[in-house]
C-alpha cells in the first residue's frame, strides 16, 4: 500500500487537477494549491507571486500570512529587477529576499523554499512555502512542491489564455457595437449568429429578435441595382477563394415593408482546410450616396443650362454686332450692349455663388463682422431696386431707433439683395414689396414681402436647399437654386435664422433674424 502522505499527495493533486479543469479563477485555485502544499510539507504559510508579461512581480495568493506582512511584501516584489532570463536571475533574487524576511520576522524560526512556475517554457511565477522548524527542505520535499508548482503553472497559463480570449471577445464586441454600419455574422446554414446594434436600428427590430433567423428572411430585396445576391453568388460557386468578397446594392425591404437603399459586402470566413465557417455581412446605408449622385446630376443639369443661356445670348449679340454687311443704329447697339452686360452680370453672379457654395462646403465662408446699421443698409438697397423696375413699389417699414448690430456688411447686403431680387422676380405683375424690421429683446428681425403668387406649401420645406427650384420657378425664371441656400448659410454663420411666413395675407413673406449686440 502507498504511505499515507503519498495517498494524500495523490488525492490533492487529483483534486487540484479537477479544479483547474473546472475553474479559471486564480483567486480560487491558487489558495487551494497553497493550502495543500503547506499541508503536505508541514508548512505554516505560503505565497504565490506571479510575473507579468512585461516584467514585474506581484503577490497573487497567500496562505497563513498576516495582512500587514502582505502589504510589506507587495512593493518588495514589485522592485525585483527585470531580466530576460527570470528563472536564473529573478527567481533566485525573490527566494533570497523571502528567506531573509522570514528569518527577520520569525527571529530565525521560519525557513522556506521556493520553486518556479513554468508553463510553455515561460516563467509564470514562483511558489514559496514556509515552515517553523529548522533544517533544509529535502529532495523529496522539493519534488513534492514541484508537483504543486506544475499544477499552479498550468492554472496560471489557462487563466491567462482565458483572459486573453475574454479580452479579445470584449474588444470584438466593442468594435461590432460601435461600428456605424450594420453587421451580421452568418452560420454555414445562413442563420444569423450575431447582429450588431447598427443593423438592428436599421431594420427597426431588437437584435435579439434577429438572432437565429435565416439570412433571406432579413435581407429581402425590393430591387437589386448592382451585383448578384448572396444566394445567386453561392449558386455560382462563391466563394472560390479565401478573400472572395461579394458586393450587392439595392433597396432593402425593412420590417415595416418600407425600403432603404443599402450596399451589402459579404466576406467568407474559412478554416485552414478551406471549409466555410461563417459569412460576415457588412450592411451600409447608401441613402447619402444616392442623394449625392442625384445632387451631382442636378448640379450638372442646372449649371449647364444656366451657363449655356447667357453664353449663347452674349455670343449671339456679339456676332450680330460684328456683321459687316449691316449698319446698326445707335439705339440697337446700345440695346444689344445692355443685354450683353446683363448676361455678363448674370454669369458673374452665378460664378460667385458657385464659389461661395464651394467655400461653404469647405467650411471657409469668410465673415468679417463690424458695426452695421441694418436699417440704413436695407433702405439703401431698396432704393437701388426701385430705380430698376417701374412695376413695383417699395415700402420701407423700419422703426427710427432700429439698433446697430455686429455683422458682415457685404454678406448681409448679399442676403438683402437676394431677397429683394426674388421678390421682384417672383411677382412679375408688379405690386408692393415691403421690407420691414422689428426689434426684439435679443435679436432683430427683417422681413421682405411681395404680392406675387406666393410659395407652394410643398416647396416651403425645400426652398433653402442647394439647387432646389420649384417647378413654376424652373419654367418662368432664371436661377441655379443657390441664392436662398447661400442666404441661409450666411445667416447661420452670423448665428441667425431664416424662415418662410406660413400664412401671409398674399404673396410670399420671408423673414430672417440676427442677434443684437450684447
Amino acid at each position: 500500500m502507498l504511505p499515507d502522505f503519498r495517498v494524500r499527495q495523490r488525492d490533492y493533486l487529483l483534486e487540484i487537477a479537477r479544479a483547474i479543469s473546472q475553474e479559471l479563477d486564480l483567486d480560487k485555485v491558487l489558495p487551494r494549491i497553497l493550502r495543500h502544499s503547506a499541508d503536505l510539507l508541514a508548512g505554516q504559510a505560503g505565497l504565490v507571486a506571479l510575473r507579468d508579461d512585461q516584467g514585474g512581480w506581484r503577490l497573487a495568493a497567500s496562505h497563513g500570512i498576516p495582512e500587514a506582512l502582505r502589504s510589506y511584501l507587495d512593493p518588495i516584489l514589485a522592485a525585483v529587477p527585470d531580466h530576460e532570463d527570470p528563472a536564473r536571475f529573478e527567481i533566485p533574487e525573490i527566494n533570497r529576499t523571502l528567506q531573509r524576511i522570514a528569518q527577520q520576522v520569525s527571529l530565525g524560526l521560519l525557513t522556506g523554499v521556493g520553486l518556479p512556475l513554468i508553463a510553455q517554457n515561460r516563467v509564470m511565477g514562483v511558489i514559496f512555502v514556509f515552515r517553523n522548524y529548522r533544517g533544509p527542505f529535502s529532495r523529496n520535499d522539493r519534488s513534492l512542491l514541484q508537483s504543486f508548482a506544475d499544477q499552479a503553472a498550468v492554472a496560471v497559463h489557462n487563466a491567462q489564455l482565458y483572459a486573453q480570449v475574454r479580452q479579445e471577445k470584449q474588444r470584438m464586441d466593442a468594435v461590432l457595437d460601435s461600428v456605424a454600419d450594420g453587421m451580421l455574422i452568418l452560420a454555414q446554414n445562413h442563420a444569423i449568429e450575431r447582429c450588431n446594434p447598427a443593423f438592428a436600428r436599421m431594420w427597426r427590430k431588437p437584435s435579439a429578435e434577429l438572432i437565429g433567423q435565416q439570412h433571406n428572411e432579413i435581407i429581402r430585396w425590393a430591387n437589386v441595382t448592382h451585383g448578384p445576391t448572396l444566394e445567386e453568388a453561392e449558386a455560382g460557386g462563391w466563394p472560390l477563394t479565401r478573400n472572395a468578397t461579394l458586393y450587392v446594392e439595392g433597396d432593402l425591404l425593412l420590417s415595416d415593408e418600407s425600403t432603404l437603399p443599402v450596399g451589402v459586402t459579404y466576406a467568407p470566413l474559412q478554416s485552414q482546410d478551406n471549409n466555410l465557417l461563417n459569412v460576415i455581412a457588412l450592411v451600409r446605408d447608401v441613402t447619402h450616396f444616392r442623394q449625392a449622385e442625384e445632387l451631382q446630376t442636378t448640379f450638372m443639369s442646372v449649371i449647364s443650362h444656366e451657363l449655356k443661356t447667357p453664353v449663347a445670348l452674349i455670343k449671339g449679340y456679339v456676332g450680330t454686332l460684328r456683321r459687316e454687311d449691316v449698319s446698326w443704329d445707335s439705339k440697337t447697339v446700345q440695346d444689344s450692349l445692355e443685354v450683353i452686360e446683363e448676361e455678363a452680370d448674370h454669369l458673374a453672379e452665378l460664378i460667385e455663388n458657385l464659389l461661395d457654395a464651394s467655400r461653404l462646403e469647405a467650411g471657409v465662408l469668410p465673415i468679417n463682422a463690424t458695426d452695421l446699421a441694418l436699417g440704413n443698409l436695407a433702405k439703401r438697397l431698396a432704393e437701388r431696386f426701385s430705380t430698376q423696375t417701374d412695376k413695383h413699389r417699395f415700402v420701407f417699414d423700419f422703426p427710427e431707433d432700429f439698433p446697430v448690430i455686429l455683422a458682415d456688411e457685404q454678406r448681409i447686403s448679399q442676403v438683402l439683395l437676394n431677397l429683394l431680387s426674388n421678390a421682384v422676380k417672383y411677382s412679375p405683375e408688379g405690386g408692393e414689396i415691403r421690407i420691414g424690421g422689428e426689434v426684439r429683446s435679443e435679436q432683430v428681425v427683417v422681413c421682405v414681402k411681395d404680392q406675387g403668387p406666393g410659395i407652394a406649401p410643398n416647396d416651403v420645406p425645400h426652398i433653402f436647399d442647394r439647387f432646389y427650384r420649384a417647378d413654376a420657378a424652373q419654367r418662368n425664371t432664371k436661377g441655379a437654386g443657390l441664392g436662398l441656400y447661400l442666404t441661409r448659410a450666411i445667416l447661420e454663420a452670423h448665428k441667425g435664422t431664416i424662415w418662410v411666413d406660413p400664412d401671409p395675407d398674399s404673396g410670399a413673406r420671408i423673414c430672417f433674424s440676427l442677434p443684437r449686440n450684447q
